[in-house]
């Protein structure tokens, strides 16, 4: 169920209202083209900035004692990994199995673990993604293209400025073997958040 919990609106609002004026400032200027500031904020949003999550998850999936000491400590283990700073203080690892899926949302702003995941994508600061997500999980899950078996539950963790979220997605069948880099490659942004599945070897 969703909860109170505090966020800082006007430091939102304010590094908002900063980025676009800077945005404003160079395209006018002819420093930078807005097809190019797209480019680069499609990069950070959907190729950079997730790989450092997949690397935490295909460690997880590897290495026993890292995945014991992200379940215990998350914020530790993967600051060990030298993915810390802003929006990605306090971490709190979720793992999917057979029998729980779990999924994340921020349903008062857009709380999101950066170090980690790069920019949040637009669905997720959507107000139609942040009140349906509780209300009705599997029907969201379904327009992501995720359908779950009727035994698994779902559980959706709210974020909030104190504490966000990572979730690990089950492994996929056929791995065996993988490298870590190539198990990295099979992690999406989406499983991460919880909104999608490890891509299964064949379709990475």
């Amino acid at each position: 169920m969703p909860h109170d919990h505090p966020h800082d609106h006007s430091e939102l609002d304010d590094m908002t209202a900063r980025v676009m004026a800077l945005e404003t400032l160079l395209t006018r200027k002819g420093i930078v083209e807005s097809a190019a500031l797209d480019e680069i904020i499609e990069t950070y949003e959907t190729r950079v900035g997730p790989r450092n999550g997949a690397a935490v998850v295909a460690r997880a999936w590897t290495d026993p004692e890292f995945r014991d000491w992200l379940e215990r400590d998350a914020t530790a283990a993967i600051g060990s990994m030298g993915f810390t700073g802003r929006q990605g203080e306090h971490m709190m690892a979720v793992f999917n199995t057979p029998d729980r899926h779990n999924m994340v949302v921020c349903t008062l702003c857009s709380c999101y673990p950066w170090s980690v995941l790069g920019m949040p994508p637009v669905w997720y600061k959507s107000m139609p993604y942040r009140a349906r997500a509780v209300r009705e999980p599997r029907a969201v899950l379904a327009e992501f293209g995720v359908t779950l078996p009727e035994e698994t539950a779902v559980r959706v963790w709210d974020s909030t400025a104190e504490m966000r979220y990572l979730v690990i997605p089950m492994r996929p069948d056929g791995t065996e073997g993988m490298s870590v880099d190539a198990l990295a490659g099979l992690v999406t942004r989406d499983s991460m958040i919880g909104t999608g599945l490890a891509l299964a070897p064949e379709a990475a």
